[in-house]
């Protein structure tokens, strides 16, 4: 057997190298590079390993966490079908990628995390950033990694490497498992050499299937659609990872049931398809939580079923509800006891309407959403019109989204995603880019600059309030290094607008979420070299947006907003306990008022009960 003698981290390189990702006949590469910031555990052995190989892009990022947010943001942008590797020294490094690694799960996106680590050998312990735990001599900071990792690796000798990373590219790979992926890699063990096998190194491609649905569960959910009277599609994100959007527009041309959209899923429908109800749930329309209200039978089509889509268990109020789990993932599909159909999404629904075809629901209730989403529509209109005062966020939502068709926003955390839900008309699939799942802090910036990554063609805006900003806007000199133009629309909020209305809401009067110091965040955008401007008024913002699309490197609008008139709810609920014994009269009130809200939380147990 013909073999090469490497590094360990040298015959990791190669061999990323040589991935390859294949669905529908197109290949392409599975890693689009590594990001990395480099210590005294990887930059002997990966830092060598990728000068030496030279095949693999590298970026330099400013944060561990943030380069894991980049990564997966590239990887939800290109449908799950491309991903980074990320890699840090030991300790605070290593453990910074922590809320990255979960924020990849929760949103099974894939990203491969390379962190260093103690010595394998034990020899010069205990080393700089190491965690010693009495009576747990094997015991590392990278531990931390393995709860919120798909798969978690610790190679501690180089014959180790081969089925780790074997093993590492099928979950990647593997729709309904990828999330992180962690292979750890003691420092001394990265500078190893060793003699690898040659058929390693060789162009090696992993084929995503299209998994279609069982005949027996297939027949069933035709059976329950059939008989329905008031189904409900809820559009969920593992639409857009299998590109099913022609496929759900097809299925809904052809039967009229209205779709309902979550915060990954929506796009599914452009906005003015008279059966697109918009956003579903506790950041919901009023026309899609009045159809979930009434649906008798729900299509759930690649969604997690969180508590933001179902009310907390409040949107679906029907007695005699079934609902239908359309998802690549097993775990996704039987959640809330539903009829699961474990399948690749746009197989699924091209097996539906097959076996649907003939079958279209009554005229009067496809009227009925079409009314709904003309109703919206006026909503929008009537929430985004300019209008005497200072701007509201809905306004400046109005003003981003009247870009191009094929912009994409950028968000992740604050009010601003609510909003966004209700209020950004998507005319493109891939023009919506929330991250929800997680809704992390510090999300934005690095996650623009990664969706810019894998739609270099494509205008990127970032919208984030002032305490997402503050928290990690550092990749900012990231997308300046590299070239790689955002446009950031930061709102001045003076403090954390979203969960200070959430105080107030519960009677808390905002303790704790306002701000005493005031920062100058032209200045601070402008100090990593952003051109940074101040918009007092939304034609000011308008003209901004204009010129950051010539701009030659990235650009940071501020503006602020009135906090005082924001979107309101629309027959929804969100379950956030209120404390049940308070000498504060307004807690007690929030407190009664919860009792009663949460009456209409249902269990969901299968049948029809």
């Amino acid at each position: 057997m013909s073999v090469r003698r490497l590094t360990t981290a040298q015959a990791l390189v190669a061999f990323l190298a040589a991935q390859q990702v294949e669905r529908d006949g197109a290949t392409a590469p599975l890693f689009a590079g590594v990001l990395g910031i480099f210590g005294h555990g990887n930059v002997a052995g990966i830092g060598q390993a990728m000068q030496q190989d030279g095949r693999l892009r590298y970026v330099l990022p400013r944060n561990e966490q943030a380069m894991v947010h980049t990564a997966v943001a590239y990887a939800k942008q290109r449908h799950r079908l491309q991903a980074w590797a990320c890699t840090s020294s030991i300790g605070p490094g290593a453990t910074n990628m922590v809320t990255g690694a979960a924020l990849a799960t929760i949103n099974r996106l894939p990203v491969l995390l390379l962190p260093g680590d103690v010595f394998a050998s034990r020899r010069p312990n205990p080393v700089l950033q190491q965690l010693e735990l009495p009576g747990r001599p094997e015991a590392s900071v990278n531990d931390t990694l393995a709860p919120v990792s798909r798969f978690f690796d610790r190679v501690n000798r180089p014959d180790q490497l081969p089925p780790s990373l074997l093993e590492a590219m099928r979950v990647l790979t593997d729709q309904a498992e990828t999330g992180a992926v962690t292979i750890a890699l003691p420092q001394d063990v990265q500078a190893e050499a060793a003699d690898f096998p040659e058929q390693l190194f060789e162009p090696r491609v992993w084929r995503i299937a299209r998994m279609g649905v069982a005949a027996e569960p297939l027949m069933a959910a035709v059976a329950l659609l059939r008989e329905a009277r008031r189904p409900l599609i809820v559009a969920g994100g593992g639409l857009r990872y299998s590109q099913a959007g022609d496929a759900l527009r097809a299925l809904v041309d052809a039967t009229g049931i209205p779709v309902a959209e979550t915060q990954a899923g929506k796009g599914a429908l452009p906005f003015d398809h008279p059966s697109a109800l918009g956003a579903l749930g506790a950041t919901g329309t009023l026309g899609a939580n009045l159809a979930a209200r009434e649906a008798d039978v729900v299509l759930a089509v690649g969604t997690r079923l969180s508590d933001f889509t179902t009310a907390s268990h409040t949107a679906f109020q029907e007695p005699g509800l079934r609902l239908i789990g359309l998802n690549v993932s097993g775990f996704d599909a039987h959640k809330l006891a539903a009829l699961p159909l474990v399948a690749d999404a746009r197989a699924g629904l091209e097996q539906l309407a097959a076996a649907l075809t003939g079958h279209r629901v009554d005229a009067s209730y496809t009227d009925l959403a079409a009314q709904r989403n003309r109703e919206w529509d006026d909503e929008v209109e009537r929430l985004t019109a300019p209008a005497a005062g200072p701007p509201t966020q809905a306004q400046v939502i109005g003003v981003v989204n009247a870009g191009r068709a094929d912009d994409v926003v950028v968000c992740a955390a604050g009010s601003l995603p609510g909003d966004l839900h209700k209020l950004w008309r998507t005319r493109d699939p891939d023009g919506y880019h929330l991250e929800y799942g997680y809704s992390c802090m510090g999300y934005e910036v690095a996650g623009g600059l990664g969706v810019k990554l894998a739609a270099p063609d494509r205008e990127v805006i970032v919208m984030v309030g002032d305490g997402s900003w503050l928290m990690m806007s550092s990749e900012i000199a990231t997308s300046i290094q590299e070239g790689v133009r955002i446009t950031v629309v930061l709102i001045d909020n003076k403090g954390f607008g979203s969960i200070g209305g959430l105080s107030r809401s519960l009677g808390s009067e905002g303790f704790g979420t306002g701000y005493t110091v005031s920062v100058d965040l032209v200045q601070n955008a402008a100090s990593l070299g952003a051109i940074a401007t101040r918009a007092a008024t939304l034609d000011e913002l308008a003209a901004a947006l204009d010129a950051a699309r010539d701009a030659d490197r990235t650009s940071v609008i501020v503006i602020a907003c009135d906090s005082g008139r924001g979107v309101g709810s629309y027959e929804s609920w969100w379950d956030v306990p209120v404390a049940a014994v308070s000498e504060m009269p307004a807690v007690q009130e929030a407190r009664a008022d919860y009792e009663r809200s949460r009456e209409a939380q249902r269990p969901f147990l299968g049948g029809s009960a």
